[in-house]
């Protein structure tokens, strides 16, 4: 098997990555109709309420983080994920119901949002460890990127699908497809063979808690660094579930179809990119730095564009540097990060890169209304761009070197490297 589908070999693995393709495909399909409903069905293109549906979902995971990131630690995370899938189950099911029978209003909306949120707080820091049990160390990188393939590859397909169906079935009847995705992931964890998967040792006592994962991140500047990077990139530049809707609907009058094909144009550059990750192998701080210039200037584009198709076309770029910078972030970390502290280091990238959605989507909602929509997408270009700037100087400036134009064969990028390997023999290798 090729390196880009080594992880595929093995046979849990090729369990959970098919019933993750059909779950994410599922879960794209509705989060394109509940924005749609919320956007245009519920209120008149009102983007700030678009951004408190956003901040519901992700409010939970602000607050519960630290307790979610110990349970991960401490508790068997299949176990774990398959409560959260039944709770999300329930909850999508609900919502197609109220929406089908014409009985939804928008603070039903908001309500069952938070619930979902709920369920995400406990199953992303669990999700994100439970791969490292499924495949091997060397594997694990890839197993990684092949995730962010499937969830990708769903971004291509769900939303252009979802914004189809919608025109012709409803919108409550695309919600109610995330029923089947739920079911998809629950029926792919009860079929893995335990027998094959390496759980870590569950923690306990003082050396389970929270403040022993802040203490071991603090004592890391490369964690720190990669933290960082999912703050800017996640967190204060991942809001497109606003910004494209509100371009689509707003700044170019378009419907729902044409709403969908601007997130399966995203998604095209985004498995680009994730398919790349698998096929390179070894994680590298250059290609996190790449991906965050990427995103500023052709985001930056995207904001300025007056065509709709241009603005289409450019998502591709954007998707394919965004989710450069997210999975390469994501593979260092939890290569980087020892076993018994990675479901806590991974619930504080889950709060770096989702947590702070209920301060910043309110944020992004309320500049599209009161500046215009091109002004939530300038909103990520500023904040990623100063970050980006910021970062870079501080590594280059810690590993004491400076920028020269005689850029020799991976010189000064394997400077900059440094100060994120030093402290890691695995990346050595």
């Amino acid at each position: 098997m090729s390196q880009t589908f080594s992880s595929l070999a093995n046979p849990n693995y090729r369990i959970w990555f098919v019933g993750g393709l059909v779950s994410n495909i599922g879960g794209w399909m509705a989060r394109t109709a509940q924005a749609w409903l919320v956007l245009v069905v519920l209120t008149d293109g009102n983007a700030q309420a678009l951004g408190y549906q956003t901040a519901a979902i992700f409010l939970p995971g602000l607050l519960l983080s630290p307790v979610a990131g110990t349970v991960a630690d401490r508790f068997p995370k299949r176990s774990i994920l398959l409560v959260s899938c039944t709770v999300g189950m329930l909850s999508a099911a609900l919502l197609a119901g109220l929406t089908i029978t014409g009985r939804v209003e928008l603070w039903h909306v908001f309500a069952l949002s938070f619930v979902d949120g709920l369920a995400m707080a406990f199953d992303n820091p669990a999700r994100q460890a439970f791969v490292s049990e499924i495949v091997s160390f060397e594997d694990l990188p890839n197993a990684i990127s092949l995730n962010s393939a499937s969830f990708n590859a769903a971004r291509l397909l769900g939303p252009g699908i979802g914004g189809a169906l919608i025109a012709v079935v409803g919108t409550g009847w695309v919600i109610a497809a995330n029923v089947v995705a739920f079911a998809a992931m629950t029926v792919a964890l009860l079929s893995m063979r335990t027998n094959l998967l390496h759980p870590a040792r569950p923690t306990g006592g003082k050396a389970g808690g929270f403040v022993a994962g802040l203490r071991y991140v603090r004592s890391r500047p490369d964690l720190m660094a990669l933290l960082t990077v999912g703050l800017a990139v996640g967190g204060l530049g991942f809001n497109y579930n606003i910004s494209n809707a509100v371009m689509a609907t707003q700044a170019f009058a378009r419907g729902a179809g044409d709403y969908g094909i601007v997130g399966s144009s995203m998604g095209i550059g985004a498995l680009a990119a994730a398919l790349w990750s698998a096929r390179r192998g070894r994680p590298r701080l250059r290609h996190v730095l790449m991906g965050m210039a990427g995103y500023t200037v052709f985001n930056l584009f995207a904001a300025l564009s007056g065509s709709f198709w241009l603005f289409v076309v450019l998502q591709i770029p954007v998707g394919f540097f965004t989710i450069t910078a997210l999975v390469t972030g994501n593979s260092l970390l939890q290569t980087a990060t020892a076993p018994q502290m990675r479901g806590r280091v991974m619930a504080l990238w889950g709060l770096m890169i989702m947590g702070v959605a209920p301060l910043v989507s309110p944020l992004v909602g309320w500049l599209g209304d009161q500046l215009g929509p091109r002004a939530t997408i300038l909103f990520g270009v500023v904040c990623v761009g100063i970050i980006f700037v910021a970062l870079t100087a501080t590594i280059m400036h810690n590993d004491r070197i400076r920028v020269r134009l005689d850029w020799h064969k991976r010189a000064p990028w394997m400077r900059i490297e440094r100060l994120i390997t030093q402290d890691i023999p695995e990346l050595k290798r």
